[in-house]
């Protein structure tokens, strides 16, 4: 392989960058370089915040599952908990328990998230709330939270997708207006330095995904509107 090559293979396995990181990077590569500056082995640390900071907020591109039916991950993650509650109090959508997928985020995953189905935004919900460490069961309910209320393409399924702010994380971008019509697997916002995402699948409707496993955003189907079928099991192999 020539060095053209080579180089052109580096630069496409680079993704790209989400705007709101570049001012933030801006940020840690000019305290590296006052830190160099001052102390070499501090400026290397600098570096490697730097690079971690571009890192977190890369953007790459994703293959969508095909189908109005799909429910997919709205972010990279991990599955930590499947359950059934109710939906957040705040939303007015009643007590009836539900399936809530949980996706973990640590500070190393992509954080940027995406639409988990086709449909209209019906509601916009931000709730101002604690810090708390997003692993946490109360988290759903103490911590800074965006809920977003979606109505599925054909109308018959409510869909509900919510950022929930950890314990680095310090805001929640959400870029949705009411009554936006979305695809699935579209970009809509971002949750800063480790957080959190709740999905409440409608009544009836069974996850496709089991506890620990890893959730790619836009790509993992979380569940399938028109499937029958019941809840799955895992296990480590």
């Amino acid at each position: 392989m020539g060095s053209k090559n080579l180089i052109s293979l580096i630069f496409d396995s680079i993704p790209p960058i989400h705007k709101e990181g570049y001012i933030f990077i801006y940020i840690f590569g000019a305290v590296t370089i006052i830190l160099w500056a001052l102390y070499a082995p501090l400026g290397f640390l600098g570096l490697v915040a730097t690079v971690w900071c571009a890192l977190f907020f890369r953007d790459p591109e994703r293959v969508i599952p095909v189908g109005d039916n799909f429910i997919v991950s709205p972010a990279d993650g991990v599955v930590s908990k499947i359950e059934n509650v109710a939906p957040p109090q705040e939303l007015g959508l009643g007590d009836e328990e539900v399936v809530r997928v949980t996706v973990f985020l640590n500070i190393f995953n992509v954080h940027i998230n995406r639409f988990p189905v086709t449909g209209e935004v019906t509601a916009l919900n931000y709730h101002p709330g604690k810090f708390l460490s997003a692993n946490l069961d109360k988290a759903s309910v103490e911590n800074e939270r965006q809920s977003v209320v979606i109505k599925t393409k054909d109308g018959g399924h409510t869909v509900v997708c919510v950022q929930i702010a950890g314990l680095i994380a310090r805001r929640i971008v959400c870029y949705l207006e009411d009554e936006q019509s979305m695809q699935a697997g579209e970009r809509y916002g971002l949750i800063r330095f480790g957080s959190r995402a709740d999905i409440y699948l409608p009544a009836g409707v069974s996850p496709k995904v089991v506890e620990g496993q890893t959730a790619i955003a836009g790509e993992t189907i979380l569940a399938d509107l028109k499937s029958k079928a019941t809840v799955r099991k895992g296990e480590i192999r």
